[in-house]
């Protein structure tokens, strides 16, 4: 019985709903992946196994290399001639695109694992469309807006906050690339935003959060999570509507469980109807490579 929950609890991203995008083999510290036409090797230290292909078929499939060149920086080691930036496509029950980029920071402007959390609130959002004409959804820690284009691809009125001006501009570039418009753009620290909504009154139909472990504000506000979810939650909880209503929180932080999680909604929402596990993908050879844990609840009935 305890398997049988534990199996129903994980999510895996479904290929048909992402297909320009594969884990194609992942071990000893790293990944291999498509990203359209692009193939990447990235560091990944929660890949600790032995990969299934031989280092010299990662070479030969390899267009790009990510070099590490401090903790939290490196850079890009071209192994075949191919353009800084390029678009992708995502088609799932909602459509729409993205500008990717090697970044100096070994992310290229996506985390395809949360393609079954934006299947979950395009879901939701037409759900909530039952009801209201354009449900409102609040975007914490957004960086390039997967989440957002998702929301408001299925009908919702999207606010949009993160800490960092130039990532917003990059989701500003991808929704116009997605054919969407009229997404509220803003550049503030999260828990800052979320206090004055809360002094102001105002409620959201849905919140997503995908807090990292370290990060700070525009005006040098300091985030640790460990020391700051459980007052965002508690900000939170104030913000959603207590009726019709969807939430998930996301944690991408080595030793950050799902338990953690599923312990702090259980307490702010006593919410006892949740989904909670590890969202991971899988590779061609079918290793799971883990890429954070979840926790997410929604009150609208199917």
């Amino acid at each position: 019985m305890a398997k049988d929950l534990l199996n129903k609890s994980l999510l895996t991203l479904a290929p048909s709903h992402f297909k320009e995008y594969s884990l194609i083999d992942s071990g000893n510290g790293s990944k291999l992946e498509r990203f359209g036409k692009i193939v990447t090797i990235r560091p990944e230290p929660q890949a600790v196994w032995a990969p299934s292909l031989p280092v010299e078929e990662w070479q030969n499939r390899a267009d790009v290399q990510f070099i590490p060149t401090s903790s939290n920086s490196g850079k890009w080691k071209k192994i075949k001639p191919v353009d800084d930036k390029w678009t992708i496509s995502y088609s799932g029950s909602v459509s729409f695109r993205f500008i990717l980029s090697l970044t100096g920071f070994k992310h290229v402007g996506i985390f395809p694992e949360q393609a079954v959390n934006w299947e979950y609130i395009a879901s939701n959002i037409k759900k909530l469309r039952q009801k209201f004409k354009e449900p409102d959804f609040l975007n914490l820690f957004a960086y390039t807006g997967g989440a957002s284009l998702a929301a408001r691809a299925a009908g919702a009125k999207v606010t949009h906050v993160d800490s960092i001006k130039q990532v917003i501009t990059w989701a500003n570039e991808n929704m116009r690339l997605s054919g969407l418009s009229d997404i509220r753009w803003v550049v503030e620290d999260a828990l800052k935003f979320v206090r004055r909504e809360a002094r102001r009154g105002n409620k959201y139909h849905g919140i997503i959060l995908d807090p990292p472990a370290y990060g700070h504000g525009p005006e040098g506000e300091k985030w640790k999570l460990e020391e700051k979810i459980l007052e965002m939650m508690n900000t939170v909880q104030q913000i959603l509507h207590e009726g019709n209503c969807f939430l998930i929180l996301n944690a991408y932080s080595l030793g950050f469980s799902a338990l953690i999680l599923e312990n702090l909604i259980d307490e702010k929402f006593r919410k006892k109807n949740f989904e909670s596990g590890e969202l991971y993908v899988m590779d061609e050879f079918g290793k799971k490579l883990p890429l954070g844990a979840f926790v997410r609840f929604s009150n609208l009935s199917s």
